[in-house]
């Protein structure tokens, strides 16, 4: 189904004066036309024009009921949301650091940290680790480093 939205307008009760327009019916026709173009211009589909009951006050306590015409457009809502295709992003790309503590002294070998990599050998063939694990080692070693 085709989701419309709609505008209801109040229909003109006086004609307009134009060039070449004579008479009364003239006159009507050309402020009709008028909201017509109106109306077309700012994208609004003319449906048709209805005459329908409005209940009013007469008085303090009394209500009348009064016939208003009014002329009902139509205009096509724009969320059609298969128009617009996903793009899957690229795999985010996690930084390996490893540390290595600097040796006491310089003639001694460095050894290995004692922090834990963020690159571990996990179940997965490709090397890539899951984004949450890495985050918590990096995490791990930035809080040893305080």
């Amino acid at each position: 189904m085709t989701p419309y939205q709609y505008k209801i307008i109040p229909a003109p009760t006086r004609g307009l004066r134009g060039k070449g327009v004579k008479g009364a019916e003239g006159k009507f026709a050309n402020a009709l036309e008028q909201v017509m173009n109106d109306m077309g211009a700012q994208g609004w589909e003319y449906q048709r024009a209805e005459t329908l009951p409005s209940e009013e006050r007469s008085g303090l306590t009394s209500k009348t009921t009064v016939f208003r015409n009014v002329l009902v457009f139509r205009c096509l809502i724009e969320t059609d949301i298969s128009a617009v295709e996903p793009k899957l992003l690229d795999a985010p790309v996690v930084p390996v650091i490893a540390e290595v503590e600097a040796p006491a002294d310089p003639d001694t070998p460095p050894t290995e940290s004692t922090t834990p990599d963020i690159e571990t050998e996990d179940d997965d063939p490709s090397g890539v680790q899951d984004l949450s694990d890495a985050l918590k080692a990096r995490a791990e070693q930035l809080s040893k480093l305080d």
